[in-house]
């Protein structure tokens, strides 16, 4: 039913705009741009979550990248529904 219910608020959604502060956007783009050294390593499930929520952090770096708009101290992005849950749920 999750899905059935993610499927509608997607049709409804799809993107929300968001306005970040400078420091917050640079940081999202400065994880884009960062490379990942060494290999898989098992991980507990709470480094499995902090590299989960890195991924969305950078994916929303691009996001910025690719379609963010400047606008003095700020960016204003269009982000993917699921990117801005993402960040809410970090927020919690």
């Amino acid at each position: 039913m999750l899905a059935v219910i993610g499927e509608q608020v997607d049709a409804q959604v799809g993107r929300v705009t968001m306005r970040l502060p400078r420091a917050a956007a640079e940081a999202a783009v400065d994880a884009w741009a960062r490379d990942e050294l060494g290999g898989r390593v098992p991980e507990t499930h709470e480094e499995y979550a902090l590299r989960d929520q890195a991924a969305e952090l950078a994916l929303i770096g691009l996001a910025i990248s690719q379609r963010g708009r400047w606008e003095g101290d700020e960016v204003v992005i269009d982000l993917d529904v699921a990117s801005a849950g993402a960040a809410v749920r970090a927020a919690q």
